[in-house]
C-alpha cells in the first residue's frame, strides 16, 4: 500500500500545535484545500468519527473516518470506514522541537481500490495526496502563527 509521509517543523510549543491538529472543525477556516470537516459522533475523550470533504487536483474526495485521539502523546489515528478511497488510514502526531517549537508530523497510507490501474494512478495519488498534506501543515503553522501575534498583541 503506497505511503505519504510529510512532517513541518513550526514555531508553537507543542501543546499549543497539538490543540490545532486535534481541531480538525476548524480545518476549513484555515486550509483552503478542505471544504468541511464535521464531527458526526463522539464516543469519548479519545474516539470520535467525521466525515470529510476535501479539494484534491481538481475533484472533492469524501470519506468518513473513525479517529482514536491519545491527547497524552498528542497524536491520533485515523481510518476510512466510508469514502472514495479503497482503503486510507495514517496519524497526525505533534513531537516536540526545541524550545517553543514542534513538528507535525502527517502520514497517510491509501489505496486506490481499482487494481488493474493501481500500478499507473497511485503514484499521481501519492503525489497529489503530498501536496495536499504539505498544504495542511503550512495552514497550521500560519494559523499557530496569527494565534501567536494575536496573542503578543493581548499582552
Amino acid at each position: 500500500m503506497p505511503r505519504v509521509d510529510v512532517e513541518l517543523r513550526i514555531a508553537a510549543p507543542p501543546d499549543q500545535a497539538w490543540a490545532a491538529v486535534a481541531d480538525v472543525e476548524s480545518y476549513p477556516g484555515c486550509m483552503d484545500n478542505v471544504e468541511s470537516v464535521t464531527v458526526i459522533e463522539r464516543g469519548d475523550t479519545r474516539h470520535r468519527t467525521t466525515a470529510w470533504s476535501v479539494h484534491l487536483k481538481g475533484s472533492v474526495l469524501r470519506w468518513t473516518e473513525a479517529e482514536v485521539l491519545d491527547h497524552g502523546a498528542r497524536r491520533f489515528d485515523f481510518r476510512q470506514v466510508t469514502g472514495d478511497l479503497g482503503d486510507f488510514s495514517g496519524y497526525w502526531a505533534v513531537a516536540p522541537a526545541g524550545p517553543a517549537h514542534s513538528t507535525v508530523s502527517l502520514r497517510v497510507d491509501f489505496d486506490i481500490g481499482i487494481p488493474l490501474l493501481a500500478e499507473m494512478l497511485n503514484p499521481v495519488a501519492s503525489d497529489a495526496l503530498r501536496e495536499n498534506a504539505e498544504q495542511m501543515l503550512r495552514a497550521l503553522e500560519r494559523r499557530l502563527g496569527a494565534a501567536d501575534t494575536d496573542a503578543g498583541a493581548r499582552r
